[in-house]
């Protein structure tokens, strides 16, 4: 049977994919950021999940404003980089796990929560650049992916009641799935960061810090927060991480955090990263 050995929450901060693809990870700027991410790193290498569902937001860039779903997961057998205005990131092509991820799919969907189907889809920053940070800069990454999409882009945004029960949901459709297969899920997004407006570079390091402590401690009361809560404390994107909130669910209640890393500023937000085993 397949088994979920753990989630990594971690922000998606685009400037991140652009200093490791630049090769300035090593500047005084970037240096503590990415010093930060070598256990990660070698986390992935010690456990070698074989899939690893990586729950993010596209930016308008797959996914035009136009057609705007919920909840989508991606079934197929690869996902392309995206071209978000000055050419696609040089990583290699993600490889998905069609037969998992219609798996995934199907139970979803009878446990009523509506997924759009992707049997088409390129992925942008919000995807590829969690694998970077987990992964470093392989030749290929060393695991499949099933990107599932979350609409956090434009309101109503659904709740992180909402998405915790979909991580129920798809933690029960990881341990039916009769292949042998070890499985990571990604919760991508955050932390506290505001682009746009009189508060834009808002930064709480005092939330995240306390929204880092109850993924493990009291997941009840991040559960409870609602979207004013995220603007008010977060800022405006800060409501990404409800993406958190859907791998935190998929875990069994009681989990061992093993690692955590925090660190401000990173272009004009917080980026934080945390691995939670399953006990």
């Amino acid at each position: 049977m397949a088994r979920l050995i753990a989630g990594i929450g971690t922000s998606h901060v685009p400037a991140i994919g652009v200093a490791a693809d630049q090769g300035i990870t090593d500047q005084p700027y970037w240096k503590p950021l990415f010093d930060g991410y070598g256990p990660v790193r070698a986390w992935m290498e010690k456990n070698r999940p074989d899939v690893a569902i990586l729950i993010y937001n596209d930016h308008c860039v797959a996914l035009s404003p136009a057609s705007i779903p919920t909840f989508a997961i991606g079934v197929g057998e690869e996902f392309k980089p995206a071209d978000e205005g000055w050419g696609p990131r040089p990583v290699p092509v993600v490889k998905g796990d069609s037969n998992f991820a219609w798996h995934l799919a199907e139970s979803l969907i009878l446990e009523d929560f509506d997924l759009t189907i992707m049997n088409e889809l390129e992925v942008d920053h919000g995807l590829t650049v969690p694998l970077t940070i987990t992964c470093g800069q392989p030749s290929k990454w060393p695991c499949q992916v099933v990107p599932l999409e979350v609409n956090v882009v434009l309101y109503p945004q659904p709740s992180g009641r909402r998405c915790f029960a979909l991580g129920q949901a798809l933690g029960r459709a990881i341990a039916s799935y009769e292949k042998d297969l070890k499985v990571v899920v990604l919760g991508t997004g955050g932390m506290s960061h505001q682009i746009h407006g009189e508060r834009a570079g808002l930064i709480n390091r005092e939330w995240d810090t306390a929204f880092l402590n109850d993924l493990t401690a009291n997941p009840q009361r991040l559960i409870d927060l609602t979207h004013v809560d995220y603007m008010r404390d977060a800022g405006a994107e800060g409501i990404e991480l409800i993406m958190w909130l859907i791998m935190r669910g998929a875990l069994g209640a009681n989990v061992k955090e093993v690692y955590r890393h925090y660190h401000i500023p990173v272009s004009n937000t917080a980026a934080g990263l945390i691995i939670l085993e399953n006990r």
